[in-house]
């Protein structure tokens, strides 16, 4: 049974959905939903939202999402509407996790130039959208090279309609799941990847922004997924691993381990051995992001020979989320 402290607050964020007006002393803002413990204003959420090859919402909680989370200058946040946009969001992968990184395509995503599975007709797709790149304001033919940032976001009701989520290749999550039971609900995060020259402050925020007004509108309570390191030699990454283990590893109501055959020890080095300073330093820009915001690391580290990396699972328990990145992430961006 996962904490009973956790379990109150998600009992009171249900609670406080199912009430409404009496918590505002009256009636209800009209756009406002749940995130974490607070409530917050999203912008636009009477707006309908395709699925992901353009075929109408099927569920009246589809409706309920944005198309577009905001605007920051040029930039747009907001997720995938066509075939056409998700196909920019693979090619994007492609380029940055084939061509910039060391992932290995086979022969159908060398000749594709894609980064393409299964689960890319079923997730939401999140986009970085530069309008800059998109071409004169009113024109509505869309332009591949516009989409500069991706993620790709899971929701458990449709991972458990679909086979499951990704990550249960690499962790073993069914426990996890199994102890939460049906009063929490969990979103996947995944194939999240930017272009060098937007690798910056604004960027990263819309994303981040991107995911809170997500999570808000879905009522979502633990974000969980894959972040990775660039090598798959443990041994190299022996300081940051140990770090993560010993310093941010899941407590015990949310454990999760790698896979038994997939299983790499991160607990290489001992703790009193470690100058937290210098592992920190060493942390891709990613991880350190999550752990500010207060994710937690399972246990065991995971090597992704196809993509040439060392995976960790982070786990984010919405309702533990720092408070400073709730209340920053939560809010509509300044544009």
């Amino acid at each position: 049974m996962i904490g009973q402290t956790l379990m109150a607050k998600v009992a009171r964020n249900r609670l406080r959905a199912e009430m409404g007006g009496a918590l505002f002393g009256g009636a209800r803002p009209r756009h406002a939903e749940r995130m974490g413990s607070d409530y917050m204003t999203v912008p636009g959420t009477d707006a309908a939202i395709a699925h992901s090859h353009g075929q109408k919402s099927d569920t009246a909680a589809d409706a309920a999402v944005p198309m577009s989370f905001g605007r920051k200058g040029t930039l747009e946040v907001r997720i995938a509407q066509s075939p056409a946009e998700i196909d920019a969001a693979q090619a994007l992968r492609y380029r940055v996790f084939y061509e910039e990184m060391s992932a290995t395509p086979d022969e159908a995503t060398r000749l594709s130039r894609r980064d393409v599975d299964r689960f890319d007709a079923f997730c939401d797709h999140l986009l970085v959208v530069d309008h800059k790149l998109a071409g004169e304001e009113g024109d509505t033919a869309f332009r591949p090279e516009a989409v500069v940032g991706c993620y790709r976001l899971l929701r458990q009701e449709v991972a458990e309609r679909n086979g499951g989520f990704y990550t249960a290749s690499e962790f073993d999550i069914a426990p996890l799941l199994a102890r939460a039971g049906p009063d929490m609900q969990f979103l996947e995060l995944g194939r999240s990847c930017v272009l060098p020259p937007y690798r910056n402050r604004p960027t990263v925020e819309l994303l981040w922004h991107g995911i809170a007004n997500y999570v808000a509108t879905r009522n979502l309570d633990v974000m969980f997924g894959c972040a990775s390191f660039e090598s798959t030699d443990p041994s190299e990454l022996a300081v940051p691993l140990s770090y993560l283990y010993h310093y941010h590893l899941t407590p015990p109501d949310w454990h999760v381990r790698a896979l038994p055959d997939r299983f790499v020890e991160m607990n290489l080095i001992p703790k009193d051995e470690i100058d937290p300073r210098r592992a920190w330093r060493l942390l891709p820009p990613m991880i350190k992001g999550y752990i500010r915001a207060g994710c937690y690391i399972g246990d065991g580290a995971v090597i992704d020979k196809q993509f040439g990396t060392t995976d960790v699972l982070i786990l984010f328990p919405v309702a533990q989320i720092a408070e400073r990145y709730a209340t920053k992430f939560g809010s509509t961006p300044n544009s």
